[in-house]
């Protein structure tokens, strides 16, 4: 390679170096445009920041190009002005965590070297590391297990989707019957899509938790069909988990398999006090497990954990520029059958690296942090007038709260409210608040502002404000309503109080 083009590499001898440069590049701009955006969100709404992105970024093909350092200046500025920012503790709408810095500091390790984990001879150490890391988190999941596996995969969905699949597979010729919650993510509905299976059959919920008299009922009426139940240790919407021993014994009763979706919940393992709350995880067959959202990694960090390491047997694949059946014999680890995916990053380096810096006593107590600071911004909505929380247990770390003004208004009018509420803080750039229809005391559902505590630091103090945020906008947005307003906020679009049905094939 010419002298020219020589310095253009992250990797070899020289490549540190000039990434050392274009790094100092990248924190300083990070640094800068934090203070700019001055939130958790950029003000104006989505047109302003289209406008603002355009302008430095566009066009991102030219003729003739700008340099390394002025690209990055550009386009790393306009991406942090632009953020949606998890570390700002006013940044709590979804399962949405902000990263770890020894976390994204091996993240740059692995984008560096680039180790594709597909072949030995593209991964030899990376493998060695994914190998150590899969087998930690499998003994977590299964402790009693003889051979338990786990495969790093993209996140929940994947993960839902190879558990549906590898179910399929020792069904056949099958069908399999896929039964799951009303409250399932929707990724199990479309993993059964995907994969062919008949729709999966919804049990319904009680209080966001499978309801065990009718799933024994569903399982009845199967009349002994192969059928996996997919139960949910943390639900998206309120952090739920389903009552897994009772699911778990009638699965076994029936002769169906269980497989956990616990990418919320998950870890909740590394904590000796709040394990107990997934007892009955270990009966399942697979289960989900991410560490992108209760575990602080850069996406993307998901986890699908077996029992016994045979279950992955039909995900097993022979190509010889890959793995060649003869150097398999002449042990050459296989790779290859790890995942669905064939090129793969390194995502288990910035795990290994996250799990041996803060052992599992640090990650607990991370975990508890964000549980203890939940149920106290629970007990501080509480404690308002202005506002109420929705009946019942905080779920993990989530807490679903409304303004009270928005119950004197009826149904339509008050979710109105809520959701003007939350596009108003939005649009400000001031609160990134979920949403969530979920069922109130009196068994009617309402439309909920969804408050999902992943911050491993911040302090409860530091949430309060969105409080005042909130029962702030409240006011001005019920006085519009009973003006006769429309109840939504300039630019809002189409952000109604029902959430669209989930569309699961084109």
């Amino acid at each position: 390679m010419s002298s020219g083009t020589g310095d253009l590499l992250a990797g070899g001898a020289d490549g540190p170096g000039r990434l050392r440069a274009l790094t100092s590049v990248v924190l300083d701009t990070l640094e800068t445009a934090a203070r700019v955006r001055g939130g958790p969100l950029p003000a104006g709404g989505p047109d302003a920041v289209a406008r603002r992105t355009a302008a430095l970024c566009d066009p991102v093909l030219p003729e003739e190009g700008v340099g390394a350092e002025a690209a990055l200046a550009d386009l790393v500025r306009a991406v942090a002005e632009g953020a949606a920012d998890p570390a700002d503790p006013a940044c709590v709408a979804h399962l949405h965590c902000p990263p770890l810095a020894v976390a994204v500091a091996a993240e740059v390790a692995g984008a560096a070297l680039n180790p594709s984990m597909d072949s030995w001879d593209q991964a030899p150490a990376a493998g060695v590391i994914e190998e150590l890391t899969t087998a930690a988190l499998a003994r977590l999941v299964h402790p009693d297990a003889p051979a338990p596996d786990a495969l790093i995969t993209s996140g929940g969905t994947e993960s839902n989707l190879v558990a549906l699949l590898l179910a399929r597979e020792r069904a056949a010729p099958g069908p399999l019957r896929v039964v799951t919650g009303a409250n399932a993510h929707h990724s199990v509905h479309r993993a059964a899509w995907m994969l062919g299976l008949p729709a999966p059959v919804v049990v319904p919920c009680t209080d966001g938790r499978i309801d065990p008299a009718a799933l024994d009922r569903t399982l009845a009426a199967l009349d002994g069909a192969p059928a996996l139940v997919v139960a949910t240790a943390g639900t998206t919407d309120e952090g739920r988990i389903d009552p897994l021993p009772e699911i778990a014994d009638i699965t076994d009763r029936y002769g169906a398999e269980l497989h956990v979706d616990a990418a919320y919940g998950g870890p909740l393992l590394f904590s000796e006090r709040l394990a107990p709350l997934l007892k009955g995880l270990d009966r399942a067959v697979s289960v989900t497990f991410d560490l992108h959202k209760l575990g602080w990694q850069p996406v993307a960090a998901g986890v699908l954990a077996v029992a016994d390491t045979a279950l992955l047997a039909p995900l097993s694949l022979r190509t010889d520029y890959l793995n060649a059946d003869d150097d398999t014999e002449a042990g050459l680890p296989d790779l290859l059958g790890r995942s669905i995916r064939t090129t793969r990053r390194p995502d288990a380096l910035k795990i290994a690296a996250t799990f041996r810096a803060l052992g599992r006593r640090g990650l607990s107590e991370l975990v508890e942090h964000c549980v203890r600071t939940a149920e106290e911004f629970g007990r501080a909505v509480d404690a308002r007038p202005a506002l109420r929380r929705r009946p019942g247990p905080i779920g993990i770390s989530t807490v679903l709260f409304r303004p009270v003004v928005a119950d004197a208004l009826g149904p339509e009018a008050g979710d109105a409210v809520v959701a003007e509420v939350r596009r108003t803080l939005l649009l400000d750039g001031r609160a990134v608040l979920g949403r969530a229809v979920a069922e109130d005391g009196d068994g009617h559902h309402r439309l909920w502002l969804k408050a999902t505590l992943l911050h491993p630091v911040a302090a409860t103090a530091d949430l309060l404000p969105l409080l005042d945020l909130v029962a702030e906008a409240a006011e001005r947005a019920a006085r519009r309503e009973g003006d006769g307003g429309d109840g939504d906020s300039e630019g809002g679009g189409g952000d109604t109080a029902a959430p669209a049905e989930e569309r699961l094939s084109p």
